[in-house]
């Protein structure tokens, strides 16, 4: 009874939810692209010319705002975009123009090789992670799943980045938490917290910003 109770409730939120009845407007995929455009607005993580991953990206609205931005600033009457977005997940995901998919496991030199064959092996410039485990409600599992997922967001970012790169990802405030800013704090010299008004007000989530590696590969 009381996870229907739970079901209904969420369901009601989320029907009610502001931004989803904006992404339904604007044609994003999930409401997930108003938190990206807010960080964005704030930081200005998204230019022309950059060369940008999208990890974990299905269903896709991250790839979608991106492209979005980018094509803001295209000039050409061609359909050039001005930079390039590579969406990597284990999930499949519907195509998005201009936006390159692999599907796979980054983790797997296969995947990385495709993603190398795309990049012609040119380091990137800004790696967005909106990736979270599947969540078991026990604690410390959970904690352990987060920084995990945190951590593969880290060590990619770690190889594929130029010094310059940024990189932005999910986490969630809790036991774990303080750790996973102190991996960031050893590989960038600038680390900032985000909790964008997009984000649920009952949400343990926030996003966390490294700019400028310490050391590059």
């Amino acid at each position: 009874m009381a996870k229907n109770r739970f079901n209904h409730s969420w369901l009601h939120d989320h029907i009610n939810d502001p931004y989803v009845k904006l992404a339904q407007r604007e044609g994003y995929r999930a409401r997930a692209a108003f938190k990206l455009k807010e960080i964005d607005e704030q930081d200005k993580l998204i230019r022309p010319g950059q060369l940008i991953v999208d990890l974990g990206a299905a269903p896709g609205s991250w790839s979608q705002y991106v492209r979005q931005k980018l094509a803001q600033n295209s000039r050409s009457e061609i359909n050039n975009l001005p930079g390039m977005i590579i969406a990597l997940d284990i999930l499949p995901m519907e195509p998005i123009a201009d936006v390159h998919f692999i599907q796979g496991d980054f983790r797997e030199e296969a995947v990385l090789a495709q993603l190398n064959a795309v990049t012609g092996a040119r380091k990137v410039d800004l790696v967005l992670s909106d990736m979270a485990p599947n969540l078991s409600g026990v604690a410390v599992a959970d904690a352990a799943r987060i920084q995990d997922i945190c951590e593969l967001a880290l060590e990619f970012a770690q190889q594929s980045l130029h010094k310059e790169g940024v990189l932005l990802v999910k986490c969630f405030h809790g036991s774990g938490y303080s750790q996973i800013i102190e991996q960031f704090k050893q590989r960038f010299k600038v680390v900032v917290v985000r909790k964008p008004k997009a984000s649920r007000d009952k949400s343990a989530e926030i996003f966390i910003l490294g700019k400028c590696l310490k050391i590059a590969h």
